[in-house]
């Protein structure tokens, strides 16, 4: 019987080309595709997943490539189908990667250096009020947003203040919080997959944010990482255990050191704008991935 795998992947930005691409290299390996598996729309009967006609969980391999349509239905099956068939991610560092505060202190245990964070329960309030004092400036992170969404600069006691009231409205059981990073208001995607550097290029905040997310505002440019940089990333994603992975990293000015800011477990193929600009490296990564299918999917047989 043939290897078949089971892909979900972001159609938009491109990502319908990128998904036409891996089935038919899969393909010219032997390995069938099945495609548009979102387990949002999947059931669980008779000790099976399924998703239609496919039973999900009898699959070689389940890759998951889709952060914007994410639900909790969706992630509750992913680490269901997890144990008992490989996936890419797996589910543990998909979890990791998910979560900022977990991210920073794992990357942390292992010497990895990261912006200083603190995490407190949301009574404990009047350490949050210490650590500003001492920082002056601070920036407060959802532990499981993306895309910049929610982050919030901090650069005194007093929008502390203002802060506290919806925060406490958002009925947070943890306040998760990072000093602000001195920085020259760019920083490097390192994209990563199975080990491997694949590319890299720069994102800059725009005009008046600090933020260098696109989804914020911030625009992408053509960058050459240092081979600091790229190691760095290696090693971040290596922690976190991501077979991919795209580590933002940021040059500290204050701390004359390059730092990890995240390692994002879905990170995005270039899009056909971005690729005119000269980001040419979706086809490397689509082999890498194949390569690494390849492999996980014989592994299992």
């Amino acid at each position: 019987m043939g290897r078949k795998v089971g892909i979900w992947m972001y159609q938009n930005g491109g990502g319908d080309i990128i998904e036409k691409k891996l089935v038919k290299k899969l393909k010219k390996r032997g390995i069938k595709a099945v495609t548009g598996i979102n387990l949002r729309n999947a059931v669980v009967k008779k000790g099976h997943i399924l998703h239609g006609e496919t039973k999900v969980d009898k699959l070689d391999l389940f890759f998951s490539y889709n952060a914007g349509e994410q639900t909790q239905y969706q992630v509750y099956l992913y680490k269901a189908l997890n144990r008992v068939i490989p996936t890419i991610n797996s589910y543990e560092s998909f979890a990791l990667t998910e979560d900022k505060f977990q991210t920073a202190y794992i990357l942390k245990q292992n010497g990895i250096p990261t912006p200083e964070f603190f995490l407190c329960h949301r009574d404990d309030t009047k350490h949050l009020e210490k650590i500003i004092k001492k920082w002056k400036k601070m920036v407060y992170k959802p532990t499981d947003g993306w895309g910049g969404v929610g982050l919030t600069k901090i650069d005194g006691s007093e929008t502390l203040k203002m802060l506290m009231p919806f925060l406490n409205y958002a009925d947070l059981r943890y306040f998760y919080v990072e000093k602000f990073v001195k920085y020259d208001n760019t920083d490097f995607r390192v994209d990563i997959v199975d080990g491997k550097f694949v590319s890299c290029y720069g994102r800059k905040a725009g005009k008046d944010d600090w933020r260098t997310n696109v989804t914020s505002g911030g625009s992408v440019f053509l960058r050459e990482p240092n081979d600091e940089v790229i190691n760095l990333a290696i090693k971040a994603a290596k922690v976190c255990g991501t077979d991919i992975a795209g580590v933002d990293i940021i040059y500290d000015l204050e701390r004359e050191e390059y730092v990890v800011l995240e390692v994002n477990g879905i990170p995005a193929f270039a899009t056909p704008e971005q690729e005119k600009l000269g980001l040419d490296f979706n086809d490397r990564k689509i082999d890498l991935i194949v390569d690494l299918i390849d492999r996980k999917t014989k592994e299992k047989k």
